[in-house]
């Protein structure tokens, strides 16, 4: 058996997630895209050639790379059940009781036999920043430099703070002129926040311990 296994975070190229962005261990930046569906089909002829018009002009109005991701997922109706076992325990009336219990059976039965998936719909907008010389890179040629104070080192760290700051802001841009684009076309889309990408990957990652809990779209 190998003795250098790779551990779970070496697996995963995220570095960190703060101020809404994930940032990947090359120094990229993106922000996360929840996208609402519609109901193309219910539409008259008129308004899908009106909406698919208007997404060719949304993806043909994008100028850099961008990543639209469909992720399918069996719901968990654990939870569901949970609700209804609760409903028949507090339930006097016997008709009811029973009605609550065959229900839940029922449900249970149709979603052993029957796979209900649940769609999200996702929009990964990337930004790579110029890469500078890191310090270890410095210092790896000019070791006088491995001495350096306290002052140095916070003028160094208020560097990258203001850096990473001027990235964000041109993802930003970038984010919005997709959210623009994307309710043009007639669907809801928000960036989301930093609570929210935790919660996302972490359900990405661990399919089989937790249900995947609803991200809806976040109230400005």
């Amino acid at each position: 058996m190998p003795k250098n296994l790779a551990n779970t975070q070496e697996l995963v190229n995220i570095e960190e997630i703060k101020d809404g962005a994930v940032v990947l261990k090359d120094g990229a930046l993106c922000q996360i895209v929840m996208v609402g569906g519609i109901n193309f089909s219910l539409k008259s002829d008129t308004e899908q050639n009106l909406t698919t018009q208007a997404y060719q002009n949304f993806l043909n109005g994008i100028d850099f790379q961008m990543q639209i991701v469909i992720h399918s997922r069996k719901i968990n109706i654990d939870k569901y059940l949970a609700t209804l076992a609760g409903f028949e325990e507090r339930e006097t009336s016997p008709l009811l009781k029973n009605q609550a219990r065959e229900y839940a059976e029922f449900v249970r039965g149709f979603v052993e036999k029957n796979a209900i998936m649940e769609k999200t719909f996702l929009v990964v907008v990337p930004f790579y920043p110029l890469s500078l010389p890191s310090k270890e890179s410095v210092t790896k040629f000019l070791p006088f430099l491995k001495k350096t104070d306290k002052a140095a080192e916070e003028k160094a760290k208020e560097a990258a703070r203001a850096n990473f700051a001027e990235n964000l802001e041109q993802l930003k841009q970038r984010v919005g002129q997709v959210v623009d684009g994307l309710l043009a076309v007639g669907l809801e889309a928000q960036p989301l926040n930093t609570e929210q990408l935790i919660e996302l990957f972490y359900n990405f990652y661990n399919p089989e311990t937790i249900e995947r809990e609803n991200i809806n779209l976040p109230k400005e």
